[in-house]
């Protein structure tokens, strides 16, 4: 509609104009020596009027044609794409490979070419092609350095993928260079990269941080803290005095937790240290009921195991069919040579639930007080539970 208007205001100018020239006397000179060429004024103005309306109607095809291959370039850019990401998406790497390369070429816009070289590059990844992913990546680099975020991430990530930790680490810092507040995503890499060099203080720290974010598994996040605070009190099974600085700064309501307890206590049955090993399983084992903790109770016996028989037996009281509290009782008593008492427990123990442990723990009562055909009937009893076991 627009263009019909404009047409016909052009045609009303032509013959207003046309109209006044004949009132109009006088010619026009064109010089361009060595040629000159005059015309009357009426019919120079005439040809001015045509030939700015065939530039006009020039100039807009012209336009319509660079607007239509831009147009379409951007579709075909789109297309490639959205059918690159489809198919990587869908496992078929080649043709993602292949389409988000046209559409890296294709574009201008810095965004859209390192979403493309990142697809690119993911997918020669997958394809074990790795020359061509690096070569995704520093294209991506020279060509769009404002989205050096989205491929150094990648980077790091195949790196990780690799087993390469101390390069994606340092991929990292390249990035945290730049400040700011980083991405969950950079800090779950981070993640990743600590936990492969074993430093589980960082491991701990980002968990931590991570815990606050909104985009996170929290439960995902509370696991990797924990298992990262069960390696850390392993590593750290070297020394008393660092153990020490270590358990006393974990909070207490995470020294509930009987797994961490166990992996502390086993920490200090290694040192030798039995009293702190022994007073952390009293602490918690009326709050956790954890066997692991029972069973350990008896695998560090120092001067005071009189005193663990008697807190044993207090909390047989409140769990008088635990056989695994039995079968420790058992040992206990049998470390002080109360040989009745510890006899009792054992058979006790395998009443409730008949378990190899018990029965080589009566077989080397028995061998001790010379009873070595019973023994023999314990350890031939004990053998045969351990390899059901193992079927």
């Amino acid at each position: 509609m627009k263009l019909i208007l404009w047409l016909i205001a052009l045609f009303t100018a032509a013959v207003a104009v046309t109209l006044a020239a004949k009132h109009i006397t006088g010619h026009a000179s064109l010089v361009m020596p060595p040629y000159q060429l005059e015309l009357p004024l009426d019919q120079f103005i005439i040809g001015v009027i045509v030939a700015f309306v065939v530039f006009y109607f020039l100039v807009r095809l012209m336009l319509g044609i660079f607007g239509f291959s831009k147009r379409h370039r951007h579709r075909k850019t789109d297309e490639m794409l959205l059918s690159g990401l489809r198919a990587y998406f869908e496992g078929d790497f080649t043709t993602a490979q292949k389409n988000a390369a046209i559409a890296f070429k294709l574009t201008d816009s810095t965004t859209v070419k390192s979403i493309s070289a990142v697809i690119a590059a993911r997918s020669a990844h997958k394809l074990d092609q790795f020359a061509a992913r690096d070569q995704y990546l520093n294209s991506a680099l020279n060509q769009a350095p404002n989205e050096k975020s989205l491929y150094l991430s990648a980077r790091t990530e195949f790196q990780l993928d690799d087993g390469q930790y101390q390069e994606a680490l340092k991929t990292l810092q390249s990035l945290y260079s730049d400040g700011g507040l980083q991405s969950t995503a950079i800090l779950q890499l981070e993640l990743e990269a600590q936990q492969q060099s074993g430093n589980w203080d960082a491991v701990i720290e980002l968990t931590e941080m991570l815990a606050k974010r909104q985009s996170t598994n929290k439960a995902h996040i509370k696991k990797l803290k924990h298992d990262a605070q069960i390696e850390n009190i392993r590593s750290k099974a070297i020394d008393l005095q660092s153990l020490n600085q270590y358990w006393l700064r974990i909070p207490p309501i995470e020294k509930m937790d009987s797994k961490l307890c166990a992996a502390a206590v086993r920490a200090y049955i290694s040192l030798g240290n039995c009293e702190t090993a022994n007073r952390i399983i009293e602490q918690n084992i009326p709050i956790t009921w954890d066997n692991n903790l029972i069973e350990l109770y008896a695998e560090c016996l120092g001067h005071h195991v009189n005193r663990q028989i008697e807190c044993a037996e207090v909390w047989l009281k409140s769990q008088p069919n635990n056989a695994q509290l039995l079968l420790t009782l058992g040992k206990l008593c049998t470390h002080c040579e109360l040989w009745g008492k510890a006899q009792n427990y054992l058979e006790a123990s395998l009443s409730v639930e008949p378990g190899y442990k018990a029965h080589f723990a009566l077989a080397q009562l028995n061998e001790k007080l010379g009873k070595h055909e019973l023994a023999m009937n314990h350890y031939n009893k004990g053998l045969e539970l351990s390899l059901k076991q193992l079927i």
